[in-house]
């Protein structure tokens, strides 16, 4: 056997003893928790790993403990180019910062790297190597056509599917055999050699789903590939042994694996850390509940949440809410309050049909945040995401900031705090419409928001506010000639009681107050008017109603 691992691993490595004095136990307080998150470099994160990453970084945190980024990039098929760097910008944008990993910089930082799976080559090969020479792995050198008959016949004899008993044809083969196909050159993969039986049972303990009796891991799995890299199963506990991971926190679709990650656990002499199995987060789709999709779903996408304009404040806090229906409490009792200091624990995760995505709710959340922030606070948020993905409204930004700043400023750090901007991007509407520039009302855009209103009634109004328009007036002033402008241009909605009664209906303030509103922002609705029309300034207040004129 010694010859055939010099075959395989010509090379030295260190030994098991030599990487347990390299990667010492942390010497942490009792119950810090050592945490990981492990995405791929396949081009696109799922929100749900923004959530995983940020249970990890908030137990570990309120813990004394530390969180790891690690790249689980052994699938090079898949590996994309600028992914790691998406990957730590994505967490550093939503605020979400890890004590040990792969950094901004694309560099290590931590004494238990390398952080890249691909670096860690040398330690895979080490472990399998000790597998081997204890009589745990083995060498197969199975074809694709030779994997793909075993599993037809098996299908034929209606046989479970996998490689293990009979159908695993390298498990006990000669020395000879395996030189042989040595010494031919032909690819091979390194098998584990399981334990488990066909109806065997282990119990587990997970520390959200309980207990749970799990079929054993009866199938000799792979765990070093053809190029030398290992699979995701055996990797993940090298890394998890070496690291010294006390918990690891991952998706429920991993909880049928977990009887073969024990199994390996076990082989390699190591105690397994803790297993926190998460629902994944969920959305209706008609009267169906189901998965977030990558295909389907917009929202799935890590990269959709910053691209839209999203506060980092606001998507950590609604990921929180669907960590643990309590935040929500407590946030209302917190305002001002880091999303951090709030007492996560493990029960408080759901673990049945996981958490509902709410547009609805983050919106909310969203609207809120920005509702309390000030205009300059708004203006370089806003400035910050557009001049990476709006050009057109960072130029305006920048031409006029003075002016941006006083429009942003509008039902701002008042009693009735304005709450129509959701995200960034919603920004640009609520900007543009004050820059002539931008501003476009047809005659038939407005004559289908004014519908009620003939031309003649229309001029009348437009020309009886002309004339008493004082842009000095102060909000109270303003209000009075409104009212004034109503009692005397009354005019009538479409409405049944005008249809039925049309001499008895004279306009209100706010029908007045919205033919002003249409004709110099376009809109329906709009921020405070009276504010509106003193940021615009009386030139372009008269000059846009002139227009109707």
């Amino acid at each position: 056997m010694s010859t055939i691992i010099d075959r395989i691993f010509p090379n030295a490595l260190p030994t098991p003893t030599n990487l347990e004095t390299r990667y010492p136990p942390r010497g942490l307080p009792e119950g810090a928790m050592v945490t990981r998150v492990g995405p791929s470099p396949t081009g696109f994160m799922h929100i749900g790993t923004l959530y995983v990453g940020l249970l990890c970084v908030h137990f570990a945190r309120q813990t004394g403990g530390a969180a790891i980024l690690r790249i689980e990039d052994t699938d090079k098929k898949r590996e994309v180019a600028g992914a790691v760097d998406f990957i730590t910008h994505a967490f550093d944008h939503f605020g979400i910062s890890f004590d040990e990993g792969v950094d901004m910089t694309g560099a290590d930082k931590g004494d238990y790297g390398p952080y890249r799976q691909s670096a860690r080559r040398e330690l895979y090969h080490a472990y399998v190597k000790h597998l081997i020479e204890v009589g745990q792995a083995y060498p197969c050198f199975c074809t694709a056509e030779q994997l793909d008959a075993i599993r037809d016949e098996q299908n034929t004899s209606e046989q479970r599917p996998g490689y293990y008993g009979v159908w695993a044809i390298w498990r006990d083969r000669s020395e000879a055999d395996v030189l042989a196909a040595l010494d031919a050159g032909l690819p091979f993969v390194i098998r584990f050699r399981a334990t488990g039986a066909h109806d065997g049972k282990v119990k587990f303990h997970d520390l959200i789903f309980g207990t749970r009796e799990l079929p054993e891991n009866y199938k000799d799995i792979v765990i070093m590939k053809s190029d030398g890299l290992p699979t995701y199963h055996f990797a993940h506990v090298v890394d998890d042994h070496l690291m010294r991971t006390t918990h690891i926190i991952r998706g429920d679709e991993w909880l049928s694996s977990v009887t073969t990650h024990l199994q390996l656990f076990a082989a390699l002499g190591w105690e397994a850390p803790a297993y926190a199995h998460i629902a994944p987060i969920n959305k209706m789709d008609g009267t169906s509940r189901r998965k977030l999709s990558k295909r389907k779903d917009p929202e799935a996408s890590v990269r959709y949440f910053e691209e839209q304009g999203y506060p980092r404040e606001a998507v950590l806090d609604y990921l929180m809410t669907l960590a643990n229906s309590g935040f929500e409490a407590w946030r209302q009792k917190n305002h001002h309050q880091s999303v951090w200091a709030f007492k996560l624990s493990m029960k408080g995760l759901q673990s049945s049909n996981g958490p509902l995505f709410n547009f609805d709710k983050l919106g909310n959340i969203s609207r809120n945040y920005i509702a309390g922030l000030s205009s300059a606070e708004l203006y370089n948020h806003v400035l910050a995401w557009a001049q990476k993905y709006d050009n057109d409204l960072a130029v305006l930004m920048l031409s006029d900031p003075a002016r941006v700043r006083a429009i942003l400023s509008i039902d701002r750090g008042g009693t009735k705090v304005r709450k129509d901007i959701e995200k960034w991007a919603d920004v640009k509407a609520q900007v543009f419409y004050f820059f002539d520039q931008h501003f476009v009302l047809s005659a038939e855009e407005a004559r289908t928001k004014l519908d009620y209103l003939s031309v003649e009634e229309l001029s009348a109004l437009v020309q009886a506010f002309l004339d008493r328009y004082d842009p000095s007036d102060d909000s109270d002033a303003w209000f009075e000639k409104i009212k004034t402008l109503a009692s005397e241009h009354g005019f009538a909605l479409r409405s049944k009681d005008f249809k039925e009664n049309p001499g008895a209906y004279k306009g209100t303030v706010a029908d007045v107050a919205k033919v002003f509103r249409v004709l110099l922002t376009g809109k329906d609705l709009s921020p405070d008017l009276y504010s509106v029309m003193q940021v615009m300034g009386p030139e372009q207040v008269r000059a846009r109603l002139a227009l109707v004129l």
